[in-house]
Parts: structure tokens; C-alpha cells; sequence
């Protein structure tokens, strides 16, 4: 089975100038906690997700309607092309202890999200889903 398959199609996004309200608004009006930041060509340029805008704006007493989401974004998002098979992308989610990918095509532009509760629901590989939440729900090891 291929990542297109379960993803989410059609994901909404963000650029770098729009601001952590408008992210927020954005999250709360089609129910996700994440989104994919593009840059000026359409490039997949990074994620930010609900915990973003929590510790890195609301905590640090920023202005949300001030702060930019280049500025509180996680660069370099992971993601996985369309064809991918579910079980690489699951392996890929376990090794970056990551519960969502960005689904991208050829060009580096989002076509849709994967999450691991995708996986969970929409594939009847059961040991595939489990082994992953407890590969991603592990401490982090710290660096050395």
C-alpha cells in the first residue's frame, strides 16, 4: 500500500509571512494540530505545528498577531513522496519520532499529509501501527 493511498489530500498551508493567529485560526477551522509552511516558489520549507505556536510564541509573551511563522516554524520538515509505501513511512516516522509526514511529489510540493493515526485506522496492519507509536513514544536520546 502507498503513502497516496491514506494520506489526507489537498492540505492546506502556510508561508513564511503569514502570522501564528492566522496559523491558529487556520488549524482550528479545518481540525488538524500541523501544517506545512512553502515557501516563495511552493516548496515544501517546513512544518509548524499547534505545540510551535504554543512554546515558541504564547510562552515567550510574543504577539501572535506579530509573530511570523519563518520565525517559529521547524525548518526542514520530514516528509516522504506520494509513492511511498506505508511501511517506509512508518519506519520513517520511528526514526525521526515523528507522528506526521508531509506528503510531497516530484517538485517538493505538498500534495497531502500522512499521520500515524492514518496508518493506525486506514491500513489492517496492526503490528505496523503499534510498533510504531512505541518506536515514536520513546525518550529521545540525548546528544552527546
Amino acid at each position: 500500500m502507498q503513502v497516496r493511498e491514506i494520506m489526507t489530500p489537498d492540505v492546506e498551508h502556510l508561508t513564511h509571512n503569514d502570522t501564528a493567529v492566522t496559523a491558529a485560526r487556520k488549524m482550528r477551522d479545518i481540525d488538524v494540530g500541523a501544517l506545512p509552511v512553502m515557501d516563495d516558489r511552493g516548496q515544501l520549507a517546513g512544518i509548524v505545528t499547534d505545540r510551535d505556536i504554543v512554546v515558541r510564541s504564547v510562552a515567550e509573551e510574543a504577539d501572535p498577531s506579530q509573530v511570523k511563522v519563518g520565525e517559529i516554524m521547524t525548518e526542514g520538515a520530514v516528509s516522504c513522496p506520494e509513492e511511498q509505501s506505508v511501511e517506509e513511512a512508518a519506519r520513517t516516522m520511528e526514526r525521526q519520532q515523528i507522528r506526521r509526514l508531509v506528503v510531497v511529489d516530484d517538485d517538493n510540493i505538498a500534495t497531502g499529509m500522512v499521520a500515524l493515526a492514518d496508518i493506525a485506522v486506514k491500513t489492517a496492519d496492526e503490528e505496523l501501527a503499534g510498533e510504531a507509536v512505541e518506536e515514536i513514544s520513546k525518550p529521545a536520546q540525548p546528544k552527546k
